[in-house]
Formats: structure tokens, sequence, C-alpha cells
């Protein structure tokens, strides 16, 4: 039989209603439920204010590296999965209010653009939400296509990001 070769993938979480902190404590604990994928780490969570409409809750956020044999289509259907038990609903405006966000971030060093993902992440480079906490855990990391995880940092301040603690007991 043929041995399948893990990789790493890095996924950002983020959560604005419903109790935030519980909405990515719980996400966080359900990770390590998806087939074929173990969680190796996750960064504290984080407090920053939304990235679209002003008139919404702040979010928390945070990143989370995993270990997995699935494809990345794969995991990302594993992912949706897991926002829609959160209640989340596709049908709102573009960066509004959300029970719980789960991005995939990066998949090893993999470029891939189609219709339903893109890796790296779109976004990843310009979000202090993502970059902040992803050096937490990763400091070393190069981000495809974009340059070392440091760099990338020296042009994203953290502004209003900030640190408040780490997940409470998952519940999945």
């Amino acid at each position: 039989m043929a041995e399948i070769d893990a990789a790493t993938a890095w996924v950002g979480l983020g959560s604005n209603l419903d109790d935030p902190v519980a909405q990515v404590s719980r996400a966080l604990g359900e990770l390590c439920g998806i087939d074929q994928t173990y969680l190796l780490q996750a960064s504290s969570l984080y407090a920053s204010p939304p990235m679209g409409p002003p008139d919404q809750p702040e979010y928390v956020n945070a990143v989370a590296g995993l270990l997995t044999t699935l494809t990345p289509e794969a995991l990302l259907d594993a992912l949706q999965a897991i926002e829609q038990a959160h209640g989340r609903v596709r049908a709102g405006e573009r960066w509004g209010p959300r029970t719980l966000d789960l991005d995939l971030l990066l998949y090893d060093e993999l470029r891939l653009e189609t219709e339903r993902l893109t890796l790296p992440h779109p976004g990843l480079h310009e979000r202090a939400f993502v970059l902040h906490p992803l050096a937490e855990v990763a400091p070393d990391l190069v981000i495809p296509g974009r340059g070392t995880l440091r760099a990338l940092l020296r042009d994203c301040p953290a502004g209003a990001l900030r640190p408040i603690g780490k997940a409470g007991p998952a519940q999945a």
C-alpha cells in the first residue's frame, strides 16, 4: 500500500456573533475531528475591528496549523461543514457579521486558483488579524508568491489588533 504524504495546512478562524470566543474555541476543537487531519498548533485569540461594514461587533480571530492527508478541496469541504454547524449563512453581505469563518490560508507551498479555492488565500498578505497570529505560531513561514512572513509583517502593522488570551476549553 502506498504511503500518502501529509501536508501542513493553515486555517484562519474568525467570529463576531453569538459569543465569538466560544465559537472560535469550539471550532478549534472541531478541527481535531476532521478525518485524516491533526491539529498541530493554534495561536492565541485576537480581537480586531471588522474589515467590512463598520456597524458590526469586533471579531475574534486565531490561526491553526493542521497536518492532513486530505486534498485542499476536501479540507475546504470539511471546514465549510464546520461553519454550517455553527450556523454560518453565506447569503449575507461581503465581510458582514458571521458566527464562524474558516479560511484555508495555506496548504504546504501549493499555489492554486480555481473557482472555489485560491491558495495562498488572496488577502492573507495584507490582513493583520491573520499575519500576527500566524507569526505567533510559525514565525519562519514563507508565503508562496509573497515572501517571508517576517517581511509581510513589516508592511502590516498590528493597528487595533490585540491579543485576548488562549482559546477556552474546546467543546466539539
